[in-house]
């Protein structure tokens, strides 16, 4: 027998049993209700939810079993709002949404609501002060996941924003955002094959990943050198008007060469001898090579903020 457990035996309850018996059901029950009031219909919000229309008539009827330690708490309560008024306003996908319930998942499991109901199926925890859950978090896997949702949400923002097209280059635009203390493009988050324009859209071909960009990762990695804080950029294409809303903000837009060979360096040493990293760079091209300018910010979220604001004030740059 092993020492301390009666002879009846202990019941072992994993606390993914909890997540997946209680906590999502009771999070579908939520999300249904939520979408329901805003107007989305039986089979929309079936397939938003992964589940049968029949399964959501049931939530939409309150025929289903919650947990009310999970549906009565604020920050429950708060993420679905948040993850229906997304869906609703198109702000928000799938990935986005799972990525709100993960992390209000380990919200949970951190001496909270998950917990108690463990608690409950499983006594012999109870009083242990129990920190299985959280206990050895890699704060890599953490930061790498932090970057690609920046990246993520930067690159949707200028995706929808009226206008941007016209300032996407030819070769496209990338957005970018570096895990902390990156030294090589494959430590920075972009979009693959880059944000196209299409007539007068801007199209989102694929979700982040690490290593999809050189030209944004050399120019956020020179940044860095300087200033490890700034570890978000993005291209656009450069043109007098948007040179000049910058300027009009108190921003002074620093040139440099655009060759390729030794970029890098030429931008750090650029960096350095300004004393600081400048929110907005560009060239003018050269030979093959089509005029750019960066803009840049402590991640892509900042970045894209900022564009957003220099294209709204630029006109036309074609």
């Amino acid at each position: 027998m092993v020492p301390g457990v009666e002879a009846s035996g202990m019941s072992l309850v994993l606390p993914s049993e909890i997540v997946v018996e209680r906590f999502l059901p009771t999070a579908r029950a939520m999300l249904a209700t939520a979408l329901d009031e805003r107007g989305f219909t039986q089979q929309e919000v079936a397939d938003r939810l992964g589940v049968t229309q029949a399964a959501v008539s049931q939530y939409v009827r309150g025929d289903v079993t919650v947990e009310s330690r999970f549906a009565e708490d604020e920050r429950m309560q708060a993420t679905v709002d948040r993850i229906a008024d997304g869906f609703a306003d198109g702000s928000m996908d799938g990935y986005e949404a799972l990525a709100e319930l993960l992390g209000l998942v380990e919200t949970f499991e951190d001496r909270g609501p998950i917990c108690a109901v463990h608690e409950d199926e499983m006594p012999a925890l109870q009083g242990m002060g129990c920190d299985l859950c959280v206990r050895g978090s890699d704060d890599t896997v953490i930061a790498e996941r932090e970057a690609l949702s920046a990246v993520r949400r930067a690159a949707r923002r200028l995706a929808n924003t009226q206008g941007m097209a016209t300032h996407v280059p030819n070769v496209g635009t990338n957005v970018g955002t570096a895990v902390p203390g990156a030294t090589d493009v494959t430590d920075v988050a972009a979009v693959p094959g880059r944000l196209q324009a299409v007539g007068s859209r801007v199209v989102l071909p694929a979700d982040p990943e690490f290593g999809a960009s050189q030209r944004v990762a050399t120019t956020i990695l020179a940044a860095m050198a300087v200033d490890p804080d700034t570890r978000g950029a993005l291209n656009l294409a450069t043109s007098d008007a948007l040179l000049d809303a910058a300027r009009e903000r108190g921003i002074d837009p620093v040139r440099f060469d655009a060759g390729y060979e030794d970029r890098a360096e030429r931008l750090r040493e650029q960096f350095r001898e300004r004393g600081a990293v400048p929110r907005v760079v560009y060239h003018e091209g050269a030979f093959g090579i089509e005029p750019i300018t960066y803009v840049l910010g402590e991640t892509a979220v900042e970045a894209a903020a900022l564009a957003v604001e220099l294209t709204g004030a630029a006109s036309d740059p074609r």
